[in-house]
């Protein structure tokens, strides 16, 4: 069953009932699939450019998607409106590639504290492009869930937290997250009502097509004969898992649930990736950590529970 608004027709229609707890399943196993991308790529990227790393990713996306809209019988004709997923690909790009470059000029915890905005953003972009309203509850509850996570992304160290410094890297990296955030309610925006598989495979070539232009020249210089498994299975756990798999979860949830609340699981994230780290024996974390973990979860089961 779905809620409709009359704002704005269905861009505002959620989910409710069983519908309504399936989405929200789905946005935290987005969170949790992306979160072991983190680790995955992490090691991976010692081992080759990040940037050519993202090209094999969505060149391997866009060939597998494709195979299997083949062996289905999904038409793969150029879609009506073709800008659309320009549009997404473009965003997607966008935030992949500022990721990586913000990383060569400030560390992961700074990228982390700029990413706890983006549903909050999501938000504004939500309301901008499709009058979608979000209740003051649910701000509150993310409100709530963005401090457990930046309490999370900070160690549970006050003074790292107050020594936080806005620069070069974090201002790259924000024009990411405004990217992500537009990325979105514009999913559900864009929607023709085309065949998911189709969807998804369109937008991740555009994501691809973007994605080559700075790595075109990384690509040439790679070694792959000299590559050892664990780049290939990075590779394979980013293109199926990390990108194909989250893609469907992300489209199926944005059909059902406001914007903020869909991104709000990425404050997930970082308590996924502790937790992840810890059992590949990478070490765990420590406990005024995990609490912040546990004020993040409690803000989200809030935010869950109120009305959409």
């Amino acid at each position: 069953m779905t809620k409709p608004d009359s704002a704005s027709g269905g861009h505002n229609t959620h989910a409710m009932g069983r519908e309504k707890l399936k989405a929200h399943l789905a946005v935290l196993l987005f969170s949790l699939l992306v979160s072991g991308s983190f680790s995955f790529g992490g090691i991976a990227t010692r081992l080759i450019d990040p940037i050519a790393l993202q090209a094999l990713r969505y060149a391997l996306t866009v060939a597998l998607i494709g195979l299997l809209c083949l062996k289905l019988g999904v038409s793969l004709a150029l879609p009506r409106k073709p800008w659309r997923f320009g549009v997404l690909g473009l965003l997607m790009a966008v935030y992949m590639t500022t990721m990586f470059i913000a990383l060569q000029f400030t560390k992961p915890v700074a990228t982390g504290a700029i990413f706890t905005l983006m549903p909050l953003l999501s938000a504004v972009f939500a309301w901008f492009l499709m009058r979608q309203h979000t209740r003051p509850g649910v701000l509150a509850s993310l409100l709530i869930a963005a401090t457990g996570a930046v309490w999370v992304i900070f160690r549970g160290d006050v003074g790292a937290l107050l020594a936080f410094d806005i620069g070069r890297g974090e201002m790259i990296y924000f024009v990411g997250v405004l990217c992500h955030a537009a990325y979105v309610p514009l999913l559900r925006l864009f929607n023709r009502k085309e065949a998911p598989l189709a969807f998804v495979f369109w937008a991740a070539v555009a994501t691809f097509g973007f994605i080559l232009v700075p790595a075109a020249p990384r690509l040439v210089a790679v070694d792959f004969l000299a590559l050892p498994s664990i780049v290939w299975i990075a590779v394979l756990y980013l293109s199926v898992i990390a990108t194909a798999v989250t893609f469907f979860l992300l489209q199926y949830a944005s059909m059902r649930l406001p914007a903020p609340k869909v991104l709000a699981y990425g404050y997930l994230t970082p308590t996924f990736i502790i937790v992840i780290e810890g059992l590949i024996g990478h070490g765990w974390a420590s406990a005024p950590v995990f609490l912040g973990a546990l004020v993040t979860a409690c803000g989200l089961l809030v935010m869950a529970l109120l009305p959409d």
